[in-house]
């Protein structure tokens, strides 16, 4: 049985794709859904659910949406959950995260801590439904460095391996990022609550 992922983002389907390598996974557009479902939760618990009933009631499939955000907190948390939306309507990532970098023009390196995090929800159409989450440490960048991944990549450090997001390999963020250790979670509680989406035989 695959596991529809309630996302148009390709970079967000290759990281489940990576990651939950020996499950099908179909995007909407495999399942020949076009849902536009309005993120009007506080929290990326409230948003990932919200889009995740959508897809389970349309496609009668079991689906899984993430809401995922930076936190910075120098800014008291935000973008947080309006990451996707930060700055204004019209903007790309390269718009969004230059005017992150505005925001924080002379705030010094020890105060530029933030995170990603990375709410995952889970649900059938009969109404179960299983989270799991994940975090990133790490801090704001004086400006863009690499080429690689997408949103907000360019301008977080990793700590971890000592250079930025957007410079690391797949193996490498998956390894380290919000939805890696979201998506590494997700395997057992899949196992429990949805057997079937597993079941080999």
């Amino acid at each position: 049985m695959p596991l529809l992922v309630a996302t148009g983002n390709l970079g967000k389907l290759a990281e489940f794709r990576a990651l939950l390598e020996d499950i099908p996974i179909l995007s909407p557009r495999d399942a020949g859904l076009d849902l536009h479902v309005a993120e009007t939760g506080t929290t990326f618990y409230d948003n990932a659910l919200l889009k995740a009933q959508a897809h389970a009631s349309a496609s009668g499939m079991i689906s899984v949406a993430d809401d995922s955000g930076l936190e910075v907190d120098a800014l008291d948390g935000r973008p947080g959950v309006r990451s996707a939306r930060y700055g204004g309507a019209g903007l790309d990532d390269a718009g969004r995260y230059q005017h992150l970098l505005d925001e924080l023009a002379g705030v010094p390196t020890a105060l530029r801590t933030a995170r990603f995090h990375c709410c995952l929800v889970v649900a059938d159409a009969d109404g179960r439904t299983a989270t799991t989450a994940g975090s990133c440490e790490g801090r704001i960048l004086d400006e863009a460095e690499g080429d690689g991944g997408f949103g907000y990549d360019p301008v977080f450090f990793v700590p971890a391996y000592g250079r930025g997001m957007a410079t690391l390999s797949r193996a490498e963020k998956g390894a380290v990022s919000h939805r890696g250790h979201a998506l590494r979670a997700l395997r057992p509680v899949l196992l429990e609550t949805f057997p079937n989406l597993l079941r080999t035989d």
